[in-house]
């Protein structure tokens, strides 16, 4: 497209910070130190988690890039940049988080395929932008509409980038009309991360984010916005980002018989230790995230100190000193919460957090009820393991 370009190789990608562990280095994808996540309520963008498929795209010239709005609708438009930045702008605090976060841990109880993440393929920012209902009102769709008069009943984002799943195609995806036009729902095309133009690892110049809804329906490097009669055919929403039960391996699998993931279930995990950490006898402070999908809050975060016979509740917090209710208007819908508990460490354990959300949601106990052969949506209770050594003084 003009403007904007996809390479055929690695050789210009952009710097990244040598804190960051590298799950795959090409494609690039890459996660923080789970200590890095607790650090601050917003992830700054330096330790916000890179999921890519492909070489990163280069703009070339950033006044000639547009995006085009094509299909089932009446007035198909190309749109400038300088024309997105005209609409309303739009700040929306939400957490993205990879579909595959903590699979390393799933593939423990049996071998799974895909990237192996630790647990900080997540993180939360503040997007700047515009919101899609804007946009499609552009095109003669009007807020709240569930169907065109052609039809449309999905959006699809097709990105410029390359990878080999779509042989050599551009990553696409797509969410329901009724979710793109619904103001309530702060799908953006977002412009802005922390403030800050987003930068080539985040989609720069322009990339969506759907609150909510996993990571990889917020397609980055936007090229075309088509709306279509059915979801997406693309790779990512057909055969891959599903997920099935334990007793499906790639013998017997048929994609056919699952809808695409969309809203992420609830999660939580402890980021102020290692899996396996030593520690001296006494008081441990546990820190962690804890987040629903679909604009769910948190309403509880339980931390074990026995490996799950006794519970402690841990307070939650997103802004400083002001109190978090999981469903006030106070607190951002789309974000996650950290939580912290002090606790007596005596002897060696096993420490575990749970969270249960407003709609009462809970985390499975176990890994291997959740098992998928993808290594999807591990939000199974968060274990770590604690050694206390007696000091020598």
């Amino acid at each position: 497209m003009p403007g904007l370009t996809a390479p055929s190789d690695y050789a210009r990608e952009p710097p990244r910070h040598p804190a960051l562990t590298i799950n795959s280095k090409e494609p690039f994808n890459a996660e923080p130190p789970r200590s890095a996540l607790i650090e601050s309520y917003v992830t700054p963008v330096d330790f916000f988690y890179k999921r890519n498929h492909g070489p990163i795209p280069i703009v070339d010239d950033i006044e000639k890039y547009y995006v085009s709005i094509r299909g089932l609708i009446e007035n198909p438009r190309d749109l400038f940049m300088r024309a997105i930045r005209m609409l309303p702008k739009c700040n929306v605090t939400a957490t993205l988080q990879c579909a595959g976060n903590r699979r390393t841990a799933m593939s423990k109880s049996r071998t799974v395929k895909g990237v192996g993440w630790d647990v900080s393929a997540i993180g939360n920012a503040v997007w700047g932008g515009v919101k899609l209902a804007d946009v499609l009102e552009l095109v003669g769709i009007p807020k709240l509409t569930s169907v065109t008069k052609s039809g449309g009943k999905h959006v699809e984002f097709v990105s410029i980038d390359k990878c080999k799943e779509e042989n050599g195609g551009p990553y696409k995806a797509s969410v329901p009309l009724s979710q793109a036009t619904d103001p309530q729902a702060d799908v953006l095309l977002a412009y802005e991360m922390n403030g800050k133009p987003l930068n080539r690892d985040h989609g720069y110049p322009l990339r969506v984010v759907v609150p909510g809804v996993i990571g990889a329906r917020s397609v980055k490097w936007l090229d075309t916005i088509n709306i279509i009669a059915e979801e997406c055919q693309g790779f990512f929403m057909q055969k891959d980002y599903k997920m099935f039960p334990p007793s499906v391996d790639w013998d017997n699998i048929n994609w056919n018989t699952r809808r695409p993931l969309m809203d992420f279930p609830v999660q939580c995990v402890i980021c102020s230790l290692e899996d396996v950490n030593t520690v001296k006898p006494g008081k441990v402070k546990i820190n962690g995230y804890a987040v629903s999908g679909g604009g769910r809050g948190i309403e509880r975060v339980d931390v074990s100190i026995d490996g799950g016979k006794n519970w402690l509740e841990a307070s939650r917090y997103q802004k400083l000193g002001v109190p978090y209710v999981g469903d006030d208007m106070s607190s951002d819908k789309w974000a996650w919460v950290l939580f912290e508990v002090m606790v007596d460490i005596p002897q060696s354990t096993q420490i575990v957090a749970k969270a249960v959300d407003t709609a009462a949601n809970v985390q499975p106990e176990n890994v291997e009820t959740i098992w998928n052969l993808r290594g999807v949506l591990n939000t199974s209770w968060h274990r770590v393991h604690v050694r206390v050594g007696r000091s020598n003084m």
